[in-house]
């Protein structure tokens, strides 16, 4: 499965974004989304610039929240697009690929309308109960979001509430990949500490015919 990490510059030492991601990219993480929505325009620039070219060289699909116009000029492979953002239809229509764009979903609704408008791939969740996903409603469980894997056109990336102990279960629902800000952020050294999380996750999903994945690393 892929592992798709979302950047809490909070969760690093001293706060240090660049370090946080970098550790990620180098780690060997498969997609990571740069999400930090109280950073000016300037500093989000200026972190994507530098952080793109590694992400290119270890083969990291990088992201970023909501902004594609920053994405595309600072050399990111896509922009994740929050449930409540930017529509689906127009940033594909002004940013066609191989630009990658990645909608959250919280239905199988939302799926199939992301799908429709030209999405590559989707998170669905909360998979579990988790605080920060409150208001997108109760948690989805393993069941109905197996049955949405099933049905989706599109890759469907795992979130909310995941832990490691989880990652087994998860790749058996038929999931692409797992997304999660504190099981990757927490960890005190990427290079050595993503390879059990990756085992744990080892799973053929066949992504790698849409995207950057595990077969697919550009």
């Amino acid at each position: 499965m892929i592992l798709y990490a979302i950047t809490d510059r909070k969760l690093a030492p001293g706060g240090d974004l660049l370090l946080q991601a970098s550790g990620l990219i180098r780690g060997g993480i498969d997609w990571l989304q740069i999400r930090e929505k109280d950073l000016c325009d300037r500093t989000l620039f200026a972190a994507v610039k530098v952080l793109a070219p590694e992400a290119r060289r270890f083969g990291c699909r990088l992201l970023l929240n909501g902004r594609p116009d920053l994405a595309i000029a600072c050399g990111a492979a896509g922009v994740h697009l929050p449930s409540r953002g930017l529509s689906t239809t127009r940033v594909r229509k002004h940013f066609p690929p191989p630009f990658w764009i990645v909608r959250s979903c919280h239905s199988e609704t939302e799926v199939l309308e992301a799908a429709g408008e030209g999405a590559d791939a989707v998170s669905l969740g909360p998979l579990f109960e988790t605080p920060s996903k409150v208001a997108f409603g109760p948690a989805m469980g393993l069941a109905p979001f197996s049955e949405v894997c099933r049905r989706s056109p599109l890759p469907v990336v795992a979130l909310g509430g995941i832990t490691p102990a989880d990652l087994a279960t998860v790749a058996e629902t038929g999931a692409a990949g797992v997304a999660a800000i504190r099981m990757f952020c927490t960890l005190a050294n990427p290079v050595r500490d993503l390879a059990p999380l990756r085992e744990a996750a080892r799973v053929e999903t066949g992504v790698g015919d849409r995207g950057q994945g595990a077969g697919d690393k550009r």
